[in-house]
């Protein structure tokens, strides 16, 4: 990422258990919260940016990637430990009930903060979560999960991230494979890598929401999914979900990274849905 911040940055760490948390603040105004995983806080900068401009904006590295160091790096980061740590976190900014945007596995930590912390939040919002549960293929979903960790643990890297799209269903021209891919990758992208795929991919993947409590929460409930992720595994899930909670998804513009493609259509519908809740206190 080489967007340089519009909005002034407020960089700080939380030392939390098994790990010390890289977060950012920008803005001021109604707490917005913006999740990744395995992406981090830079993937977030260009909309963090667009909506400090009438909100507190925080975003975080997840524990075990980039700038967030955990104690034991043979421990597994689950969407519950995630979840924890963002409860910290916006206990400690103290300027919460907060809405929440996680996407892909932030979505699912967002929804794991929903189920343990529902007091914490007043809108989550789970961009497209690779959830495997509730799908008629979850068996060989798992199966192709367990092949793409050991691909990628034998140190085929590359083969590794083929696995990975053909599993979620997104296709790319061969030369942008190349490109995002196939490169050189710095010690700190090989170890971000390896973390996610060794202790984050399997827990968030087979994570089962409670989606009783989801629906009887006092917290506001949505379903993201981007406008052209039609066919991939994250818009089945997401749809999957959505159903099991009886609610209909939440459209948003561009595919699964849609708000780093498009960080400016994104926060205008993201202002918008957040609009549609009403008033918060």
């Amino acid at each position: 990422m080489n967007h340089t911040s519009t909005a002034p940055v407020t960089v700080e760490t939380l030392r939390v258990p098994g790990a010390t948390l890289h977060y950012e603040v920008r803005g001021a105004g109604p707490l917005v919260v913006l999740v990744g995983a395995p992406m981090d806080a830079r993937s977030f900068e260009p909309l963090a940016d667009l909506l400090a401009a009438d909100h507190t904006v925080l975003t975080t590295d997840p524990r075990g990637i980039n700038r967030s160091t955990v104690d034991d790096r043979d421990r597994d980061s689950t969407p519950e430990l995630r979840a924890d740590d963002l409860a910290r976190l916006i206990t400690h900014l103290d300027a919460g009930p907060a809405a929440v945007l996680g996407s892909s596995g932030g979505g699912v930590s967002v929804l794991a903060l929903t189920q343990a912390h529902p007091g914490l939040v007043h809108t989550a919002i789970a961009h497209e979560p690779p959830l495997h549960h509730g799908l008629d293929d979850n068996e060989e979903l798992r199966e192709r999960t367990e092949d793409l960790i050991a691909t990628h643990l034998s140190g085929d890297v590359v083969g590794a991230w083929r696995k990975f799209l053909a599993i979620a269903n997104i296709e790319m021209p061969e030369e942008v494979f190349q490109l995002m891919f196939a490169g050189e990758r710095t010690p700190q992208e090989a170890a971000d890598d390896d973390f996610q795929y060794a202790h984050m991919i399997r827990s968030t993947v087979r994570w089962v929401p409670d989606t009783a409590h989801l629906r009887s929460a006092a917290t506001r409930v949505l379903i993201g999914i981007g406008e052209d992720s039609s066919g991939q595994l994250c818009d089945r899930s997401s749809r999957a979900l959505s159903a099991a909670l009886g609610i209909e998804p939440t459209m948003f513009p561009g595919g699964h990274i849609g708000f780093a493609e498009d960080p400016d259509a994104f926060a205008v519908r993201l202002r918008t849905v957040l609009s549609e809740g009403g008033p918060r206190p």
